[in-house]
């Protein structure tokens, strides 16, 4: 009995001519999949691409009744299926006419198998509630559509030599309208139509043409299409056939006479090359650092580059990333690149990294895993969790039997949350046998600069590289250009003054025949500018996407925004790596500098580089603050708000606080339509930073714009931070003012508000007032169920305890609070449950448990960035330590707390509202 899957067009599945129903949806798209699948298919990957908003177990479940019903469509004998995978078993029985389709291209027979094409891949069906699957076919169908154009193109091109014109017509019509923006699909259909003798819709069709490139593109169309046209309108166009074969002599003579750039010899740098291997001769069990610094130009990355080739050979695995100045707010990006690049070349060293590690570094890198669990987004510890995973998984992608590297070029525009995680795994480079290598323009006031000098001490090295003298210059020359007179060195140091970009680029400029009068280009973008004149347009154009991408980029991404053909994009970009323009690397391309990328995106057009940046945004796979960044450059301002916001979201969730700031201001600058959200989420940052002054002007932008149902909260809001201040009668008046607004039946709201409020009637003073508060917020918090109401509530009642002396009602309320928190990941709740539980025991005496439970809180507190509370915790340290007798941490921990305390609040000290100092705020001890 035959079987025929239809996957071009709507899908359908016939059974010896009849069709075959299916119950559901999800049948239907487990058989396409399994359909164009080279390989059998893991189940828990099936269930997570149909059903990703299931556990693994549902999922599996819907997969197992799914199965059932394909395998009574189709028959048993067509599936082979084990307690893990699952396969379509193909033969003559069954058939698919994907298959069918490529095996007739292969085979010549292109009218038969273009006419199989009966339309898209899988035409009008979707899943709604499975993206991935979405996105596969997708993919597939983008696959198939390029094949069935490279058939027509083909199959037209067949027909047009034998003279059979209207038939070639026919197919490239169909070619046209599945790729409109193909330059070479137009120009075959302007010929054609000459050909048939209708010069009028030849005319009309290279407007056509000139309007679509423009319009969707915005470029011309190249000389060759120009001249075909020119050629119709003069009614001098020759037929195919007629045309000659082989180049004339005087094109061969050009392509003869170009020099194609070679890679400069590396010289002048023996000392340095030799100061850095010797670092990492020198690993034993421990990692080791090398810092290569200098100006811009200076051949930082070309002698890391170097050390790295030679390692390489060596067999150490290298992990390698770069900063870019205009990503300096994209959180991890560098990291995240290298890590992705590392996972494609060679993925085995992921089954030495634990499921849990794993998991936390998905947050970054979702394809590290097919299958993995998921992250705890907070809870105790989060991002010391998280930072630590990430830094397990880079140590682990270069292990190997010889010390692997981490490199990162440019580091001086790193982000600050790969700075954090730098910072973090520079102090963690002990029973780790790697090398850090960083390279970083000058001057070197760097962020980690301290962290630097502290590891190199301990072996590291930091080399500072300087300028080319006349004597390498020469050295220079006579490697890379020996026919040319060595007397010119030193004019190509009177010239470049050194710097080895400059002498790189005027040797690129300089012919084998050269001699005294060679013209010495006044600039850099003078030498750049003769290089990118070589360019063929179609190469230009090219180049000018991929300057708009502003980094690295990979194939696909530049054919989508430059709207080129597959074809013509490969050879675009070979023709860039041979003219030295663009470097390749194992899975995609980058300038060889970045004054070159600058320099093509200044002599791009306004229009036109807002038309790429559009169509960049829809072709970016990346995280929404690349999104965003396309957007705004493509005028879109109001989708590029919505995609800074997501960005701030994102950098939150991986504790990239100030990323998340900068992100939320870019929204508010382009109109984002929700200010008050975002002037609030603002606030809560620079809160946590400590800017007071600055927070309370974002929360009252936030209270201007609210509506009725947000106001309450950002009244809360507005009274926690006056409460920080010391401005009990304000912070009350806002914790009032949110308990009038609040709606009755928020229960959970009202024992938050009122438990803040209670803080701050016994800071002013009045216990009782403040007892009772505390009883209505517990009461509030039962009521509601709500257990961070109830923490906040038992934390209250905890304090008020052991102000009178009650230790043991204390403890029992602290206790609990402190259990609470920890249950829902509530960090800022667990961190002052352990302060309070901390100051209860010293009040009971007991001073090293005190002084554990401070410790605790203190690195908690770290870890959500609240400045503030920090500079407290250190305080209540120093405290303990002095009581304990430890003259060294007391006076460490009261040095923190000034250091930190001076850099939160308002210059001085001073009152928001005000210039008389308020120094009891920072003797802040609870809260």
């Amino acid at each position: 009995m035959v079987i025929e899957v239809s996957l071009l067009g709507p899908p359908r599945v016939e059974r010896a001519g009849t069709l075959v129903g299916f119950d559901t949806r999800k049948a239907v798209a487990l058989l396409a999949h399994l359909a164009l699948a080279d390989r059998p298919r893991p189940r828990d990957a099936l269930a997570d691409l149909l059903w990703p908003d299931n556990d693994i177990e549902h999922a599996r479940g819907a997969l197992r009744r799914t199965l059932s019903t394909l395998r009574a469509a189709i028959g048993p004998e067509s599936l082979e299926t084990t307690r893990d995978h699952l396969r379509l078993i193909k033969s003559q029985d069954l058939t698919v006419d994907v298959d069918y389709f490529r095996a007739l291209v292969t085979e010549g027979d292109l009218e038969t198998a273009v006419g199989l094409f009966r339309g898209e891949f899988l035409e009008g069906f979707g899943l709604r509630d499975a993206p991935d699957f979405e996105d596969w076919a997708r993919n597939q169908g983008e696959t198939l559509r390029r094949e069935l154009t490279g058939a027509l193109a083909r199959l037209a091109a067949g027909l047009e030599e034998t003279g059979d014109y209207s038939a070639a017509l026919v197919h490239v019509r169909r070619w046209l309208s599945l790729d409109p923006l193909h330059e070479p699909a137009h120009r075959a259909l302007i010929r054609l139509y000459a050909l048939t003798g209708d010069r009028a819709a030849a005319l009309v069709q290279y407007r056509q043409c000139v309007r679509t490139l423009s319009r969707e593109l915005g470029v011309s169309p190249l000389p060759e299409t120009t001249e075909l046209y020119e050629a119709v309108n003069t009614g001098t166009l020759v037929a195919a056939g007629s045309l000659p074969a082989a180049k004339t002599a005087e094109t061969a003579e050009t392509a003869e006479q170009e020099i194609e750039p070679t890679q400069t010899p590396f010289v002048g740098r023996n000392d340095d090359i030799r100061a850095v291997r010797a670092v990492y001769d020198a690993i034993d069990h421990d990692g080791r650092l090398v810092v290569v610094e200098g100006e811009a130009g200076i051949g930082k990355t070309r002698l890391v580059e170097e050390l790295l080739l030679d390692l390489c050979k060596n067999g150490a695995a290298v992990l390698a990333g770069r900063a870019y100045e205009d990503e300096a707010a994209l959180a991890y990006a560098p990291l995240v690149d290298a890590l992705r690049a590392r996972l494609r070349e060679d993925a085995r060293w992921v089954d030495d990294v634990p499921a849990q590690t794993i998991a936390e570094v998905s947050r970054l890198l979702p394809e590290i895993a097919d299958a993995r669990p998921e992250p705890q987004a907070e809870g105790p510890g989060a991002e010391a969790r998280f930072l630590a995973a990430v830094w397990d998984t880079l140590a682990a992608a270069v292990s190997g039997p010889v010390p692997g590297v981490i490199h990162l070029d440019n580091a001086q525009w790193l982000d600050e949350a790969s700075l954090v995680l730098l910072r973090y795994g520079l102090r963690r480079l002990a029973g780790r046998p790697l090398l850090i290598t960083l390279t970083w323009r000058t001057p070197a006031d760097h962020p980690f600069g301290s962290v630097v000098a502290e590891v190199a001490r301990g072996g590291g090295v930091v080399r500072r590289l300087g300028r080319l003298d006349v004597d390498a210059i020469g050295e220079l020359l006579a490697a890379a250009r020996p026919s040319i007179d060595p007397e010119l060195s030193r004019r190509l140091y009177d010239e470049t003054e050194g710097v080895p970009l400059l002498v790189v680029e005027y040797l690129n400029a300089l012919t084998t025949g050269a001699d005294d009068n060679w013209p010495v280009p006044t600039g850099v973008n003078d030498l750049l500018r003769q290089r990118l004149d070589r360019v063929s347009d179609t190469g230009r154009q090219v180049l000018a996407a991929a300057a708009v991408l502003g980094r690295s980029f990979d194939v696909d991404t530049v054919r989508a925004v430059s709207g080129r053909t597959d074809e013509e994009t490969v050879a675009s970009l070979e023709e860039l790596v041979r003219r030295g323009l663009i470097r390749e690397g194992a899975l995609d391309y980058d300038f060889i500098h970045d004054q070159l990328r600058r320099l093509l995106s200044d002599d791009t057009s306004l229009a036109r580089r807002r038309l790429l940046h559009a169509r960049a945004a829809n072709a970016v796979r990346g995280p929404a603050a690349v999104v965003a960044h396309h957007l705004q450059l493509a005028g879109q301002d109001q989708e590029a708000a919505q995609a800074y916001a997501a960005a701030a979201d994102q950098a939150r969730k991986v504790y990239a606080n100030v990323e998340a700031l900068e992100h939320l201001h870019a929204a508010l600058a382009l109109g984002h339509d929700s200010p008050s959200t975002l002037y609030a989420s603002i606030g809560d940052l620079e809160t946590l930073a400590g800017d007071y002054a600055a927070a309370v002007r974002s929360y009252e932008l936030a209270a201007a714009d609210a509506t009725t149902a947000n106001l309450p909260g950002i009244e809360h809001r507005l009274g926690r931070l006056r409460h920080r201040r010391g401005e009990w009668a304000l912070a009350e008046a806002h914790f009032r003012a949110a308990l009038e607004t609040l709606p009755p039946d928020e229960p959970a709201e009202h024992a938050r508000v009122t438990a803040d409020l209670s803080l701050t009637r016994h800071d002013a003073g009045d216990t009782a007032g403040a007892t009772e508060l505390a009883r209505q917020a517990l009461a509030f918090a039962t009521e509601s169920g709500d257990r961070r109401a109830l923490g906040q509530a038992h934390n209250m009642l905890g304090m008020l305890a052991t102000a009178d002396g009650r230790i043991d009602d204390a403890f029992q309320h602290l206790r609990t609070g402190r259990d609470l928190a920890e249950q829902i990941g509530d960090l800022p709740g667990r961190v002052a449950a352990l302060n309070n539980l901390a100051l209860a025991h010293r009040a009971h005496g007991e001073l090293e448990p005190a002084l554990d439970l401070a410790n605790t809180a203190l690195a908690l507190c770290t870890e959500e960035g609240d400045r503030h509370r920090e500079a407290a915790l250190h305080n209540n340290l120093a405290d303990l330590h002095h009581a304990l007798g430890h003259p060294d941490e007391t006076m460490r921990h009261l040095k923190s707390a000034v250091a930190i305390f001076a850099e939160v609040g308002d210059p001085l000290g001073t009152n928001i509202d005000d210039d008389e100092p308020r120094p009891e705020v920072w003797k802040l001890v609870r809260w």
